[in-house]
């Protein structure tokens, strides 16, 4: 599963975790279901984490200075 988790694009990934999160609000889930739900949560919002800063470096990259050349920023 964590392949599939690894292939996921962001919004697949957020898209998941939300259904995981709504699962986990359930009082009547077993703890069975729960440890399974939360253990591929961790790896989703991982997963999640690591297309941001992908995405931040990307835009660092490609930032612009006012003459037109790329130039790195740091976002924040």
């Amino acid at each position: 599963m964590e392949t599939k988790i690894d292939n996921m694009n962001f919004e697949e990934a957020l898209s998941k975790l939300e259904e995981i999160v709504k699962e986990l609000e359930d009082e009547n889930i077993s703890l069975e279901s729960s440890m399974k739900n939360f253990e591929q949560g961790v790896k989703l919002s991982s997963n999640c984490l690591k297309k941001l800063k992908e995405a931040e470096k990307k835009i660092e990259e490609l930032t612009r200075s006012e003459d037109g050349k790329l130039i790195a920023k740091e976002l924040g």
